[in-house]
């Protein structure tokens, strides 16, 4: 697989989207995001290299973007626009994209 190098950092995240591929409504499971892509699951065959892709997030919609790459239920997507810093900030600090460690005993308390 040919990749692309990323102009921006990749932040972790966890977030049911309701996008829509080819016209259809698919909820996926948003994996990552940075400013100019993020990363989704779905069910298999949900999209195909080159597919546009509209996603609100969170609330927000993101900018339009078009499917990279896919790997069985995964896919990349690619911005054609960017996403706001502030908004991404927003975004990871809402959905428990912080998963280190001392962020994991806070949430589940001890042991």
């Amino acid at each position: 697989m040919h990749t692309l190098p990323r102009a921006s950092e990749r932040r972790p995240l966890s977030l049911m989207v309701k996008s829509r591929v080819r016209s259809r409504v698919v909820y996926v499971d948003m994996i990552d995001i940075s400013e100019g892509g993020c990363k989704i699951k779905a069910s298999n065959g949900f999209a195909s290299i080159g597919d546009r892709v509209t996603m609100k997030v969170g609330g927000i919609n993101a900018p339009l973007g078009t499917i990279a790459w896919v790997e069985g239920r995964i896919a990349g997507v690619s911005f054609e626009g960017e996403m706001h810093r502030a908004v991404l900030d927003h975004l990871c600090a809402s959905n428990g994209a912080d998963l280190s460690p001392h962020h994991e005993r806070q949430r589940f308390g001890r042991v």
